[in-house]
């Protein structure tokens, strides 16, 4: 006679685990004691747990966690509406495509954790559990855990309108990290290496103006002033206009550029018409650093990085920096200075000093 087994993923002390159910069976505990020596007994559950991991959930031939916009299809019917109403205040106070994007579906990953249980019933406590189960299980990082906080204190704050429900729930400390840079023989050796132009005119744009790979796809043709030598960036980051000044090193080869491709709308478009792909801008930096060989673990945002930091190394105003990146508080364009090479350089080590002797 066969023993029916049924598994459950639930939160126990604040640690995911797999539920093991089966009517009592000496032969079925001893199997599952040897194949799982890490198999536990539950009294809070009256049931065998083993921890939930993705190698359990192999061995137990359960569906591995979801992660990403998977977990969207996966919530349960009383949790729904709730994603609704997130999605549609996040419309209502005109966040942009890529945040709601983000604040969805991190805080599906709250509402697939807690099944038929409803959002707006969670109580503090239960809530600083989920949190420690991000950290502990989940094994989520810093940079996301607040991406999945920011998600969630929407939600009850501005969706459920309980502006204290989160007091108790602290933020974890950011690690200080540095902006990742490319020396300047680096940028030369990686505009040698693109042969096309189009390619290579985003790359010097992207590092001659300081800008993001999103704002770098957004420009349109009228925004080029040439006359005046500027660019505007037109609703970048937190939805703000500024200009940047055009490198006249550019203009010529913008110029033969648009006399070859006659772009319509955007300056840069796909082979359909249409926005360039943020992904085939991060692809074409990509291939130039393979192809110019620079080892460095460098994305095309430190076209960007590089832009501040040759700046301030060139003895420009950080004030001036700080609105030509469009940062809204001076500290982070202060971080520039912690890479930038000016004072750095005039530093001799005690090393070089006993050579000397």
């Amino acid at each position: 006679m066969s023993v029916t087994v049924n598994f459950d993923t639930v939160l126990h002390n604040n640690k995911a685990i797999i539920l093991v159910q089966f009517e009592k069976d000496a032969t079925m505990i001893a199997r599952l004691r040897q194949k799982f020596p890490a198999a536990r007994w539950s009294n809070t559950h009256k049931s065998w747990y083993v921890p939930d991991t993705d190698t359990n959930r192999s061995a137990l031939g359960i569906a591995p966690k979801l992660a990403g916009k998977d977990v969207l299809v996966k919530i349960s019917i009383e949790n729904q509406h709730a994603l609704q109403r997130l999605v549609e205040q996040l419309q209502l106070k005109a966040y942009s495509p890529s945040t709601i994007r983000t604040y969805t579906i991190e805080f599906a990953q709250l509402l697939y954790v807690l099944k038929s249980f409803e959002v707006q019933n969670l109580d503090a406590e239960r809530l600083r559990a989920y949190f420690l189960y991000c950290i502990n299980t989940l094994k989520v990082k810093e940079a996301q855990l607040h991406s999945r906080l920011n998600a969630v204190k929407f939600y009850f704050e501005q969706v459920l309108g309980r502006p204290k429900f989160m007091v108790a729930i602290p933020r974890p400390k950011k690690p200080q990290t540095l902006p990742k840079v490319l020396s300047t023989k680096d940028i030369e050796r990686l505009f040698v290496q693109t042969q096309n132009d189009k390619h290579l005119l985003m790359l010097q744009l992207c590092y001659g103006m300081g800008l993001r790979v999103s704002e770098i796809v957004r420009i349109k043709v009228p925004h080029i002033d040439s006359d005046r030598m500027q660019v505007m960036i037109a609703a970048a980051k937190g939805k703000k206009d500024r200009y940047v000044p055009l490198p006249q090193s550019v203009l010529i080869p913008l110029r033969r550029y648009y006399l070859a491709y006659k772009p319509k709308d955007y300056l840069f478009e796909g082979q359909d018409g249409g926005q360039y792909a943020i992904r085939s801008v991060q692809a074409v930096f990509k291939n130039a650093m393979r192809k110019a060989r620079i080892r460095k673990q460098v994305g095309i945002h430190g076209l960007r990085h590089s832009y501040a930091t040759h700046l301030l190394e060139y003895g420009t105003d950080i004030s001036f920096i700080q609105k030509l990146l469009g940062h809204n508080d001076i500290k982070t364009t202060q971080l520039y200075t912690h890479v930038a090479q000016t004072d750095l350089a005039k530093i001799v080590s005690p090393l070089d000093k006993l050579k000397e002797q």
